[in-house]
């Protein structure tokens, strides 16, 4: 532990030494200092007069110090953490007070002789010193004795903590805020009467005409994207472990394809489709002498949009837990005289609890900030996340407003996360241990069987239906007026100029910075995701409850707050990262690691205890442990984590609408442009460009990642093959 202790301080040491504090203008990441000839350490900084910057250098020094003069290694390990923490809380008050125009707060003390001048925002050297210290306090935390001892998982616990701090709490506190506000400050008294008021919570819909209000709707939408989605991703799942279902391939592809297209694709589809003078519509008018009405703007066309939107969701957790039913259980009920109806539903379905939980909790949180589909396809359905978005924008811009409906959205969260903990309960859901199992899992009786085709299949068909007209859109000239054929869109949106190499198409600046940026925050994301879940289902540790809510913050609120609080947040020191890349790769790391959360803790919920204490018991550390024993059991997680965060870094709205610049523009905002300047065609050809990327990515991380190999028999095919 001392090593240990030491090596981070001397890592702080170096970077406060040799790296330079703050950021320079054209971002955290520039190397301009490196060939400047310009002091920028940290230790010039102090030297030219910025005596507040001293702190976390004096902290180091006398951390280092205790380290050679205490011998004692609890003593240590208290006098080090005191330290340490000194250190980085006086490095956040310095950076929080002090902006670009001088001192923010205590003016009257700070101005004058004691500070005149103003700083920009921390940069690699204030992050490696900072990152230092707190992984010093984790390791001074398992010096005590706390965590069992374990420098490895109290230093996950911390860096988490710290990061859903500062990404997560940081950001959306600023915006939450302004729920107290009123016209001459504050006032804690007038929330309530605002937060309870009939048009968040009125339910004048139960016995009037009149519509309820937005916090009722979408609630009650909620609810029900969450029960299909679960229901449809069971029986997806249920087809591709227990049947023979010969076309198992495509029927994957097609429950995949709805979670890599952008929101208003989807609902642009479904209204030429289903729409008033939609293709369907049209066609069912003439067929049956019916006239068309607007049956698809409102409650049930939202529903339809986003059970097509977020069934792949539910699905990818669902796979995995189905396949980690013991099939030895399923067995050992048969052979007790059980039918397999009476298999599946007091043994199999029980232990898929975790799922089916897990894969309502993301449908419901899904729906609640889902704004694309509302947007498109609500009409007079008013819903929580449209409503924070118009307070925002809206001709009156109301932000007291949006962060009430922010607050009722997150109430809505909570209760849905509280409910799933008490049908969860405190049972084991365990399926997976050591001991080697060679069973096959039990089919379905016919009955099951044909209600989950009856139920999946129509669904495969409709989306097949809706993406063949995508690409259909993207070859004619203008879809639903002129059917001509052409490749006009996809020559002006990814045109390449052969006789000198040149890429001549408007889309491939916005094309490749979105790759870029999302091939790197897919696996953060993952690990972030599923570092949180091991910590959440292995470890132990006070406030754990309140720090698994926490991780969920992020996915709960709508995309649009998301934006608008990052901005507010990182738009001045100590973070300044707005206009920068970092800040996009951040959104979708903390909006997404959920997925991985959630879809780790269903995975892990299987995976036996004795797995763990086995590895150590053979002198395996805890990493070791997770690297070796836990990693290769949880390829469904990884898989779901991987997808889930690459395709929604490529297909995601309304959090990066606030956020993307001139210099770094993302596909999705790109083409809300062409949308909003009526060139269709050239959208839905750069749509079609994307759904085949990301069915390529997915592709190859499917092959990446390789399939889990629980039994006898998984090993034995697999010999086989090779």
């Amino acid at each position: 532990m001392k090593k240990l202790s030491l090596s981070w301080l001397v890592l702080g040491l170096v970077s406060f030494i040799c790296l330079p504090w703050h950021m320079s203008d054209d971002g955290v990441a520039d190397l301009a200092w490196v060939t400047d000839d310009i002091p920028s350490t940290g230790l010039f900084q102090v030297l030219a007069g910025q005596w507040w910057l001293l702190p976390p250098l004096l902290a180091i020094f006398v951390a280092i110090a205790i380290q050679f003069a205490v011998n004692n290694p609890v003593i240590r390990a208290k006098w080090t953490l005191v330290t340490a923490v000194v250190g980085i809380f006086l490095m956040a008050v310095q950076g929080l007070i002090i902006v670009r125009a001088g001192p923010r707060l205590f003016e009257s003390l700070l101005t004058g002789e004691l500070i005149t001048a103003g700083q920009p925002g921390m940069g690699v050297g204030a992050g490696l010193v900072a990152l230092s210290l707190l992984f010093v306090v984790t390791t001074a935390i398992a010096q005590s004795g706390k965590g069992q001892g374990d420098a490895f998982v109290i230093g996950a616990i911390g860096l988490i903590v710290a990061l859903v701090g500062i990404f997560v709490f940081y950001p959306v506190m600023h915006i939450l805020i302004q729920a107290f506000e009123v016209e001459d400050g504050y006032a804690i008294n007038q929330f309530f009467p605002r937060f309870f008021s009939s048009d968040i919570w009125g339910m004048e819909c139960l016995y009037s005409g009149r519509s309820c209000g937005v916090g009722i709707n979408s609630l009650f939408l909620a609810v029900m994207t969450g029960l299909g989605t679960t229901l449809l991703g069971l029986a997806f799942a249920l087809i591709f472990t227990r049947t023979d279902f010969r076309a198992k391939k495509l029927l994957r592809v097609l429950t995949v394809i709805p979670i890599i297209t952008p929101p208003f694709v989807i609902g642009l589809a479904l209204i030429l489709l289903f729409g008033r003078a939609g293709t369907v519509t049209e066609f069912v008018a003439e067929l049956m002498g019916v006239e068309p009405t607007r049956w698809l703007y409102g409650f049930w066309g939202v529903y339809f949009a986003q059970l097509l939107s977020f069934t792949p969701i539910a699905f990818l957790v669902l796979i995995g837990v189905v396949q980690g039913v013991s099939p030895s259980m399923e067995e050992a009920s048969q052979t007790l005289d059980a039918d397999r109806w009476q298999t599946f539903r007091y043994v199999s379905l029980p232990l898929m609890r975790p799922g089916l939980a897990n894969a309502f909790l993301l449908g419901f949180i899904e729906s609640l900030a889902d704004f694309g589909n509302p947007l498109v396809l609500g009409s007079g359905y008013s819903v929580l996340s449209t409503e924070i978005f118009f307070s925002i924008v809206g001709s009156v811009a109301d932000p007291a407003k949006a962060a009430i409906l922010a607050i009722a959205l997150l109430t809505l969260t909570l209760s849905a996360f509280m409910a799933q903990r008490i049908w969860l309960g405190k049972k084991s859901y365990a399926t997976i241990t050591g001991k080697a199992d060679s069973g096959q899992n039990a089919s379905l009786n016919p009955i099951l069987r044909g209600i989950c085709y009856a139920t999946a299949l129509p669904w495969a068909f409709l989306t097949a239906v809706v993406y063949s007209m995508i690409i259909f859109g993207s070859f004619v000239k203008l879809w639903g007026y002129n059917h001509s054929f052409t490749w006009d869109h996809y020559i002006r949106a990814f045109g390449i100029d052969f006789s000198n190499g040149r890429l001549t198409g408007v889309a491939w600046d916005s094309y490749i910075t979105t790759l870029t940026i999302s091939s790197v925050a897919a696996p953060l994301t993952a690990l972030v995701g599923l570092t949180t879940a091991y910590l959440l289902v292995r470890q132990k540790f006070i406030g754990k409850d309140a720090f698994e809510f926490s991780t969920m913050l992020s996915f709960a609120i709508p995309g649009t707050v998301i934006g608008v609080s990052y901005i507010m947040a990182f738009n001045f020191p100590p973070i300044e990262l707005t206009g920068t890349s970092i800040i996009l790769i951040i959104v979708f790391v903390f909006r997404n690691m959920p997925v991985g959360v959630r879809g780790g803790i269903a995975a892990m919920s299987q995976l036996d205890k004795s797995l763990d204490e086995a590895s150590i018991t053979l002198g395996a550390n805890s990493f070791t442990t997770v690297r070796r024993v836990i990693l290769p059991l949880m390829g469904p997680a990884i898989l779901a984590a991987l997808t889930y965060s690459f395709v929604r870094a490529i297909t995601s709205v309304s959090a990066v609408i606030f956020l993307v610049s001139a210099k770094h523009n993302m596909a999705t905002s790109f083409i809300v442009g062409r949308v909003e300047n009526g060139e269709f065609g050239l959208a839905i050809a750069y749509s079609a460009v994307l759904i085949i990327t990301m069915l390529t990515a997915i592709l190859i991380l499917q092959l990446l990642v390789g399939t889990r190999r629980l039994r006898r028999t998984d090993r034995v095919q697999q010999a086989a093959k090779a």
